[in-house]
């Protein structure tokens, strides 16, 4: 593999250090040529690095383009890739003239690249946003800048993430710390407690908070210290500040720090960072290299490296109170300092490597040659179209395990998802979405696709919505006129209650499905009720089944969050508004009472759908006079299914907290709203349920005594579960088949 890499020459802290570690070990499993358009420190340090280095400099832009056309094609290259505006600018011109593809690497916000200096934001910050657009495809440093770029109408699929890696050998020991210290010009002795950053004193780094957040946790813990490394404009603005909140001898302003960062790093205690925006800074994973305790504002990519209150404390941009008890906790607990530096380096060590990265560089190129090569046909990928978009964990897991199982039968498949919020179905999955409202969308979708998805869940029913029915029958008739071929994926059928309903969607199934694949066998009986019998019909299995819990780290993260302790022993209600709900909520009260002192769970009341379910919650739990806990957020499926692990048992009306639970073991008992519900206990061999309008206080206490019962024998549950996984692959298979794959 042959790729090229263009970069202006003049680049320095992160974006330099990214391109050359990167260019340095790609260069060990593939050719890397770097083109810098001036000389200088830069090009220097990369030909000291055993980075192959070639300039190519002047304003000629069009004589340039035609150089480096020729130097491309004589090299044999198969990739561009462009680091910075210029060269953005320039790939951008490449790609007619080479008909390669060119990528580029999104080291920071383009609009704030040139924040304070309007004249070069109005002309480069310009250009470069052209540049962004007109290129192939584009690598955001961290999942962050990506969804920053997509959230500004960049096409979802033509994104990569990858994160900032380093060396995480051993450092070789570093010697005292007190001195080099005080060779800073740091008043420090053996009880301090030394807050340290290594960033540019601009605007952007939000030095000022830092100082005020440290002001405010120097006044609850007289052990801490600061020292800044680094220079820039706001030098005598921040000396000021330090004055004036009463810490000027605690605040030592270092300078730019020579000779390498290991020395700096290994005299620090806790490492901060407050910057507005970040892509994913170095300057953490070099702390965690040397098991700092860490601050820093939840901005850019810092999230997915800390879990906070786990291994690691985030504020929001500007709150420098937070900052400030957070920092006194640090300096006050020793034990804790330790602990959080410790996982720290646990998790930087595994998943934020020089040798992570540069692994995903390599699967990156490895895609883009391959999506590249891909015909052009006039049909490709799929449609899907269901209840996403809502707010509803249950239905977004059924979409995330269809793009994933879509994904598993060809990565590079394209995809389209009519969704109820486009915008955030593009930001969640990195899917090409539209509107359920724009019809010139999806109809175009449509004629493009060759395959449409309806599904899964309960889409063919008219209880909670007539419009609803006749919406998805639509999208089916439009499908297939639009020469699709179609599936109803995983789906649950019914109810469908008005015979006139019951004629119309047996009529468009029978004229324009090619398969169903069913869930549970309930739907299968209305099926054959309604008289569907021209496509071909399947009983399989839930997608969501499929999907995976989220790590331990991130599981204890959301939990903390909610003030749950990720450890204690529990009981989760997952509860819904329905008719007749009101009347039986106080009974989930007098449950969770029960449990609590009989079996000592505390009750955790969890929502799947954040926006009506914790209403339910709140009148379950109203009066509730022993320990309890609301988790009304817990994100997606992934750390739903965590928090759920983490129970010994499930009551739960929401079908989909009742298959997460099953799929981790966990002992569960139904409170049926909908024919649905109990399906699917059935299906799995679970007997313990009961109609909504039945629940008595002693038929839910029963049903908890039961499941408690089965924690200790939860082999027959699992073999069900097991056995439903398999089926689920006929969804897959059926939609390879109609594929032609």
């Amino acid at each position: 593999m042959k790729v090229i890499h263009l970069i202006s020459g003049g680049d320095s802290g992160g974006a330099k250090t990214h391109v050359l570690s990167l260019l340095q070990y790609l260069n060990k499993s593939i050719t890397a040529q770097l083109v810098c358009f001036r000389d200088g420190p830069f090009a220097e340090e990369a030909r000291s690095m055993g980075i192959p280095t070639e300039i190519m400099g002047g304003n000629n832009i069009p004589r340039l383009r035609r150089k480096l056309t020729d130097y491309i094609r004589a090299g044999g290259y198969q990739v561009i890739h462009c680091h910075g505006s210029r060269a953005n600018m320039v790939g951008a011109l490449l790609r007619s003239s080479t008909g390669l593809p060119v990528v580029s690497t999104v080291h920071s916000d383009y609009k704030l690249d040139y924040m304070g200096r309007p004249l070069s934001r109005l002309t480069f910050g310009t250009i470069n946003a052209w540049a962004l657009r007109h290129l192939d495809y584009r690598i955001g440093v961290s999942d962050a800048m990506v969804d920053l770029l997509i959230d500004r109408g960049f096409a979802p699929d033509r994104f990569y993430a990858i994160y900032n890696g380093i060396d995480f050998t051993p450092a070789p020991p570093q010697g005292d710390r007190l001195p080099y210290l005080r060779s800073l010009g740091a008043d420090v002795d053996e009880n301090s407690v030394v807050v340290g950053i290594a960033a540019r004193l601009n605007p952007v780094k939000d030095m000022s908070t830092l100082v005020r957040g440290f002001a405010a946790g120097y006044q609850k813990c007289k052990r801490l210290h600061l020292v800044i490394a680094g220079d820039g404009e706001e030098r005598e603005k921040l000396g000021a500040l330090a004055k004036e909140l009463g810490v000027e001898k605690q605040v030592t302003f270092a300078g730019w720090i020579s000779g390498g960062m290991d020395r700096f790093y290994s005299a620090l205690d806790i490492n901060a960072l407050t910057s507005l925006s970040e892509t994913f800074p170095y300057a953490l994973t070099e702390g965690a290299r040397f098991h700092l305790a860490t601050v820093a504002t939840a901005v850019g990519g810092i999230p997915y490296l800390i879990d906070t209150d786990v291994n690691g404390f985030l504020v929001q941009a500007g709150d420098w109170q937070a900052l400030g008890e957070h920092l006194a906790a640090l300096g006050n607990d020793d034990c804790l300092r330790r602990q959080m530096g410790e996982k720290l380096y646990e998790k930087a060590s595994t998943q934020f490597s020089i040798q992570k990265t540069v692994d995903t560089q390599l699967h990156i190129y490895e895609e883009i040659i391959r999506r590249h090569a891909r015909p052009k046909n006039v049909r490709d990928g799929v449609v899907i179209c269901g209840a996403y978009g809502r707010g509803n964990a249950g239905d977004d897991a059924i979409l995330e395990a269809i793009l994933q199982e879509m994904r598993g039968i060809d990565p590079d498949m394209p995809m389209t998802v009519i969704s109820k919020d486009p915008r955030s179905t593009r930001l969640t999955y990195r899917v090409r979405s539209v509107s359920r409202m724009n019809i010139p969308a999806w109809r175009g979708a449509m004629k493009q696709a060759k395959l449409y998805i309806n599904g899964g869940g309960s889409l063919i029913q008219d209880v909670t919505s007539r419009r609803s029915l006749w919406f998805y029958l639509h999208n089916i008739q439009s499908a297939k006129k639009s020469g699709c071929k179609v599936q109803m994926y995983g789906c649950g059928i019914g109810p469908v209650t008005r015979e006139n309903h019951r004629k119309l969607a047996a009529k468009v199934l029978n004229a324009n499905v090619n398969a169903i694949t069913l869930r549970e066998p309930d739907s299968l009986d209305e099926l054959r009720a309604m008289g569907v019998t021209e496509p071909e019909i399947l009983l399989t299995a839930d997608p969501a089944l499929t999907l995976r819990r989220a790590g331990e780290s991130e599981t204890d993260s959301v939990l903390l969050r909610a003030g749950i302790p990720p450890h204690g022993r529990y009981i989760c209600f997952a509860l819904r508004q329905w008719k007749g709900f009101e009347s039986k909520a106080p009974l989930f009260a007098k449950a969770a009472k029960y449990a609590y002192e009989t079996y000592g769970l505390t009750p955790v009341f969890v929502a799947v759908e954040k926006h009506q379910d914790p209403i339910a919650a709140r009148q379950a739990a109203a009066g509730l006079d022993i320990p309890h806990y609301f988790l009304d957020d817990a994100g997606g499926a992934g750390t739903i299914i965590g928090a759920l692990s983490r129970m010994e048992l499930v009551v739960a009306m929401r079908l989909h907290a009742l298959i997460f639970a099953a799929g981790q073991g966990i002992p569960l008992a139904g409170v049926v709203y909908d024919p649905k519900v109990s399906a699917f206990l059935r299906y799995i061999g679970q007997e313990l349920f009961t109609d909504l309008d039945a629940l008595t206080e002693e038929n839910l206490r029963e049903m908890i005594d039961l499941a408690a019962a089965q924690a200790s024998h939860p082999e027959a549950q699992a073999a069900a579960v097991k056995r439903l996984q398999g089926m689920e692959r006929k969804n897959v298979e059926t939609a390879r088949r109609l594929l032609g794959l």
